[in-house]
């Protein structure tokens, strides 16, 4: 019975639910462990990020025989080229975008409140439960607004704690980029030199398995939401939505979120266009659905391929509960984290099951 295979999966879980206890009864010992991985985990993050965009273009300089660290300058200086072309490219307009979103929130906050005093004028015409409501939605906007205006001293340490913590994040991000470029290659040899035979090669296949998921995933993702930004960049200017670049900065970072990201980054959109013009509310859903449509259909399939493999119930599922346990993050880093999760068990699948045919042939 030993020999089972859910008698030895039961105590491993049985085991596993047992360290958890000890460790959450001494939590304080990983206290500062902690603090330390809340402090590097966005600049390792970002890292990663550029490490995996900018690492084709590494391997492409080296192979025409450029040296390590002059690949590492010439990546460094095009990031530093791409964001300086940005910022005076598209900087100036953000700036005066924001600047008649500051100027016009009043207006804007007016012409809301007229909306909602229309709606509520209008609840004569709607059901009971409708009218209970949207009676309970307006006066938890009204508590919030009061509270918020009572945090005001709060926001204030928190935007200097922001600060402050930008300022890290900036120093640390180029020195993680730089050693990951320079030293990338032996995370893998040191991790096997404790290992030999078959257990070596599993956890290489392993390593790189991942590596792959990774990188098609990162890549293809920030490529997806560029052209999903420029398509609605181009049906708001169309339709000359106020806001239109702030509102295609806002969904290229939401994009980066399957399936969900984009619904989200329609919301300001339609809040923006009901306030312009209510005939936009048509328009602004309209370009969204033309761009899902494109993006379902075309750009996915033939940037991500089939690749993961994850099925699109699976991904929303997983983004559904890792927004519930750990937020934004966990919404960010569920996917990724789930087809690398996914690798890993099958190739301790793959590996057990070499054994047991192993094994079987020896008896």
């Amino acid at each position: 019975m030993t020999k089972k295979f859910w008698f030895q999966l039961g105590v491993g879980i049985l085991l596993t639910l047992i360290i958890i206890t000890f460790l959450v009864e001494v939590q304080w010992i990983f206290s500062p462990i902690l603090v330390i991985v809340q402090t590097i985990f966005i600049p390792l993050l970002v890292s990663g990020v550029l490490f995996y965009l900018s690492q084709p273009l590494q391997a492409l300089l080296e192979k025409y025989k450029t040296p390590r660290w002059g690949s590492i300058i010439i990546i460094v200086a095009l990031i530093l080229g791409i964001i300086w072309v940005a910022f005076s490219i598209v900087g100036p307009p953000i700036s005066e975008e924001f600047n008649n979103l500051v100027h016009k929130a009043p207006a804007l906050a007016e012409d809301a409140n007229d909306l909602v005093v229309g709606v509520i004028n209008e609840t004569d015409n709607l059901p009971q439960w409708a009218i209970d409501s949207l009676d309970e939605q307006t006066e938890s906007i009204m508590n919030y607004l009061k509270d918020a205006s009572s945090q005001a001293g709060k926001w204030v340490f928190s935007i200097f704690q922001s600060i402050v913590q930008g300022a890290l994040i900036l120093i640390l991000i180029p020195f993680f980029l730089i050693f990951m470029l320079k030293d990338h290659e032996k995370f893998l040899p040191f991790i096997t030199q404790f290992f030999s035979g078959t257990m070596k090669e599993w956890i290489q296949k392993t390593f790189s398995d991942m590596n792959q998921v990774l990188s098609l995933y990162i890549r293809g993702q920030v490529l997806v939401s560029t052209i999903l930004a420029i398509l609605l960049y181009i049906g708001y200017m169309i339709i000359d939505l106020n806001f239109a670049l702030l509102l295609v900065i806002f969904a290229f970072f939401m994009n980066i979120i399957p399936f969900i990201g984009p619904w989200i980054a329609f919301v300001p959109a339609l809040i923006i266009g009901a306030v312009q013009d209510p005939m936009l509310i048509i328009w602004v859903s309209l370009i969204t659905l033309i761009a899902q449509q494109t993006d379902s259909n075309f750009i996915t399939p033939n940037v991500m391929g089939k690749t993961l493999n994850i099925h699109p119930l699976t991904i929303i599922t997983i983004l559904l509960a890792a927004g519930s346990l750990a937020g934004f993050f966990g919404i960010l880093l569920a996917v990724p984290g789930y087809a690398v999760g996914k690798a890993i068990i099958s190739n301790i699948y793959e590996y057990r099951k070499e054994i047991k045919e192993t094994a079987n042939k020896q008896v």
